[in-house]
């Protein structure tokens, strides 16, 4: 063979080799940085009825409302744990350890992110509460089956602040 062939060809192999390694890097990065949205429906049947349900130890967000009078608290700590259901009748348990939102409440609209500890169990490391009475983010809102709008503020309630 001769050198000066031989020598292109293991840069060749070498370049592929390395843009093969990189791009496999990059691919597990995104994979272990995703979050993906589901509704507690979604978590307990499936997304988009596939049956295909998401895996123990994924994070995850799930959004909808929280289920009334499903709240306890630990009276020691700050650990909750709470319901979360939408209206295709899917319900799943979150479970948070640190100080909730000012605006949390039972009846409203949350989105929670964590890690899916078991089916139908969230242990939360955030979790993010409307912050107006008009308002549902995007994703809660289509989960629930209502249209999403943006809050509109009237000029006098703009010139009091």
């Amino acid at each position: 063979m001769n050198p000066r062939r031989k020598k292109r060809l293991t840069l060749a192999v070498t370049l592929i080799a390395g843009v093969a390694a990189v791009t496999s890097l990059l691919l597990y990065a995104l994979n272990s940085n995703l979050n993906l949205f589901y509704t507690p429906y979604e978590i307990t049947h499936g997304k988009n009825d596939t049956g295909v349900l998401p895996e123990v130890g994924q994070r995850i967000r799930v959004g909808g409302m929280v289920t009334m009078g499903s709240m306890n608290r630990d009276p020691d700590s700050l650990y909750v744990e709470f319901a979360v259901h939408d209206s295709a009748g899917g319900s799943v348990v979150v479970t948070y350890d640190d100080l909730l939102p000012d605006l949390f409440r039972e009846g409203q609209g949350i989105v929670a992110q964590g890690v899916l500890v078991e089916s139908g169990k969230l242990a939360a490391t955030e979790v993010l509460a409307k912050h107006d009475e008009n308002y549902m983010p995007p994703e809660v809102a289509e989960a629930m089956g209502q249209k999403h709008e943006k809050p509109t503020y009237s000029q006098k309630a703009l010139e009091d602040k």
